[in-house]
C-alpha cells in the first residue's frame, strides 16, 4: 500500500465530511463560526478520523456509518488543539505555520471555540438519521458516547493534560510519563481505531484487537513525537532508548492485527508512518 496516497485520499473524504458538520461561517454569531472552522480546517493530517475509517475497513464495514464519528473525533482533538495553544496552557502563537486560534481572534473567543467544538462534536454522535433508527444503532451511538467521553474526559486525554501541567515544575519519572502520553494523546487515538471497528459492526474479538492496536499505536505516536521534540522519552531515558521502545511498540502493534489479516493492511501501513513521518 501507498501510505501517502492513502492518507491523502483519506484526508479528502474527512475535510469534505467536516465541511458539512460545522456551522457556516456566516452562521450567528459569525466570529464564533469563523474562529471554530478556521482551529480545523486549517491543515493537519486528519489522523484520528482516518484511522477510524480505517478500522471500519478492518473489519468489512460501510464508512458511511463511521464518518460522523470520525469527523466528530477531529473536533475533539481540535478543541484540545485551540486550548492547549492558550497563555494559561502552552502558550504557542503558531500552530500549522499559521497564528493560533487566539492570536488569530482573540482569547476568549478561542475559549469559547474550543467550548463549542467539544460540544458540537457529541451533537454529531448523537445524532441519528430518521430512516436509520433502530434499537441497535441507538444502543451503539450510545456506546461511542460513552467511550469517547471516557476517552476524552477526567480519566483519558484530560486528565493527562493535568498531570501534565502538574509536573511542569517537578522531575518526571517513567510511570508518570507514560501516564501523560498514554492519556493526553494516546487515549483519543486508541478510541479513534475502536470506535470504527465498533460502528463499523466488528466483532466483539475484532474491536478488542484493534482497540488493543490503537493503544499501542497512541504510546508509539507520542515516544515519536518526544524524540523529534527532543523531550519527554527522549530526555528520560536517551535518544537511542526511545528509538528502541519505539521499534518494539510498532511491531506490538502490528502483531495485534494479525488476526484480521490483510484487511487491515492499511491500519498496518499507519503504523509504519507513524514511526517513520518526521526522523
Amino acid at each position: 500500500m501507498n501510505i501517502s496516497v492513502y492518507l491523502k485520499s483519506q484526508s479528502k473524504k474527512v475535510e469534505k465530511a467536516l465541511d458539512g458538520f460545522l456551522p457556516k461561517a456566516t452562521d450567528y454569531p459569525p466570529r464564533l463560526h469563523q474562529a471554530m472552522r478556521y482551529a480545523v480546517m486549517s491543515g493537519g493530517k486528519r489522523i484520528r478520523p482516518i484511522l477510524a475509517l480505517a478500522a471500519c475497513e478492518a473489519v468489512g464495514g460501510d464508512a458511511k456509518d463511521v464518518m460522523p464519528a470520525a469527523c466528530a473525533l477531529e473536533l475533539i482533538h481540535n478543541y484540545s488543539l485551540v486550548h492547549d495553544d492558550l497563555p494559561c496552557m502552552d502558550d504557542d502563537n503558531l500552530r500549522r505555520g499559521r497564528p493560533t486560534c487566539h492570536k488569530k481572534f482573540d482569547e476568549e473567543t478561542a475559549v469559547l471555540a474550543g467550548d463549542a467544538l467539544l460540544t458540537h462534536a457529541f451533537k454529531i454522535l448523537a445524532s441519528v438519521n430518521g430512516t436509520d433508527i433502530n434499537s441497535q444503532t441507538v444502543t451503539r451511538r450510545l456506546d461511542a458516547l460513552r467511550m469517547i467521553a471516557e476517552a476524552v474526559g477526567a480519566q483519558g486525554m484530560v486528565g493527562g493534560q493535568a498531570v501534565d501541567i502538574e509536573f511542569q515544575e517537578k522531575e518526571l519519572d517513567l510511570p508518570t510519563i507514560e501516564y501523560i502520553n498514554t492519556h493526553k494523546s494516546g487515549a483519543l487515538i486508541a478510541v479513534s481505531t475502536r470506535i470504527g471497528a465498533y460502528l463499523g459492526g466488528g466483532t466483539s474479538s475484532q474491536v478488542r484487537s484493534i482497540f488493543e492496536y490503537g493503544k499501542t499505536l497512541g504510546l508509539l505516536f507520542q515516544i515519536v513525537d518526544d524524540i523529534i521534540d527532543q523531550e519527554g522519552y527522549a530526555t528520560l531515558i536517551g535518544v537511542s532508548e526511545a528509538k528502541r521502545q519505539a521499534q518494539t511498540l510498532l511491531l506490538g502493534a502490528k502483531e495485534k492485527l494479525r488476526p484480521l489479516g490483510s484487511k487491515a493492511a492499511a491500519l498496518d501501513s499507519i503504523a509504519d508512518f507513524v514511526l517513520t513521518r518526521r526522523y
